[in-house]
């Protein structure tokens, strides 16, 4: 009896210490980035036409290009704007480049820039 209990006791032993070393283990040295690299990407910006603008709704209508990063085609449709300061240099008929992000509520702009704008230093 006494040996089967030493027997046991030995093999309790031999199975924790790999547990105990591997929890005292030093982990300073495993790091992560900052930032995922996603993150560090620009976000898509995509040719359109200015076809409506309703600043008391908060909402622009354009004519688009294929938005890659959302699986779009190009289309024409109705988008959210966050503020209408956005806006302030924009006018139907404008030709502009554009960023959107998918919401809850729908597709909003999240930055526009008119043609007018393109190459000026």
């Amino acid at each position: 009896m006494k040996t089967k209990f030493a027997l046991i006791l030995c093999a309790a032993a031999f199975v924790g210490a790999p547990l105990t070393a591997a929890a005292s283990a030093d982990h300073s040295k495993h790091t992560q980035s900052a930032k995922p690299a996603e993150t560090d990407k620009k976000p898509e910006m995509v040719d359109a036409d200015v076809r409506k603008i309703d600043l008391d709704a908060k909402k622009i209508t354009l004519k688009h290009g294929p938005i890659k990063s959302l699986d779009m085609p190009g289309m024409t449709m109705v988008f959210q704007i966050k503020d209408n300061k956005i806006l302030d240099n924009i006018k139907v008929g404008d030709k502009v480049k554009f960023s959107t992000e998918q919401t809850k509520s729908g597709y909003v702009v999240t930055s526009i820039e008119g043609a007018k704008f393109e190459g000026a230093k």
